[in-house]
């Protein structure tokens, strides 16, 4: 089951993965919390209760300090990263707590761990979602459900060509003199979580490209 805001995105993965598996779309705006319950209550109803839901929304919208930042982008941020993420694990979680089974894994964000300059909003969204997979994982106690983060660093998708607002060479600069991760490490990364027998709980896994050592160090080639 794939959720996402481009319809044709959704319809270019699910020609992909169709051959392969049962793919089922919907187009949702995470940002809305209707849309969201409606599209869940619809699955649920057809009993259809993911054994592993996968929050994978989120983005950075700018680069500025805080006196400058634009409040337009704070709030499509926080609106996307955390309270999109509430939104889908509150509108599935019920039902697969109900049924004692299954797995949240939250996409997160080295910028989660240790801030950066003029990431300030970004990074304060990243804290929420890696203190909520800590939260849920509370909540979860006594229940055989996992919740889980993934954290990469630099990862080379449309995340930075998001952030600048479609400025294609900026958004390329920003990988330029290294190797990043590609979207398929990170893919890797959460089949491998997932795939854990049901008494291990990976609660959260930080990953970078081995050009990278944190938020601040990266060797890049002249």
């Amino acid at each position: 089951m794939l959720w996402a805001r481009r319809s044709d995105r959704l319809a270019a993965a699910a020609r992909e993965l169709g051959a392969k598996v049962s793919v089922r779309t919907t187009t949702v705006d995470v940002r809305d919390r209707a849309v969201v319950v409606r599209a869940a209550d619809a699955l649920v109803a057809d009993g259809a209760v993911p054994d592993i839901l996968l929050n994978n929304a989120g983005l950075a919208a700018g680069l500025a300090k805080v006196y400058e930042g634009n409040p337009d982008d704070w709030d499509l941020m926080l609106d996307t990263n955390v309270k999109g993420l509430l939104s889908v694990t509150r509108a599935f979680l019920p039902h697969m707590v109900a049924r004692n089974t299954g797995h949240v894994v939250n996409i997160g964000s080295s910028a989660g761990h240790q801030v950066y300059p003029m990431g300030n909003v970004y990074n304060a969204s990243k804290f929420a979602v890696r203190a909520l997979t800590e939260a849920i994982n509370v909540d979860l106690a006594g229940t055989a459900l996992r919740c889980s983060s993934v954290d990469p660093g630099y990862v080379r998708t449309d995340f930075s060509k998001v952030r600048y607002k479609g400025d294609e060479a900026r958004a390329q600069k920003t990988y330029e003199g290294f190797t990043p991760l590609t979207a398929e490490d990170i893919a890797d990364l959460v089949t491998y979580i997932v795939s854990l027998p049901p008494h291990v709980n990976i609660l959260e896994t930080r990953v970078f490209p081995t050009a990278q050592r944190n938020q601040h160090v990266i060797h890049k080639d002249s």
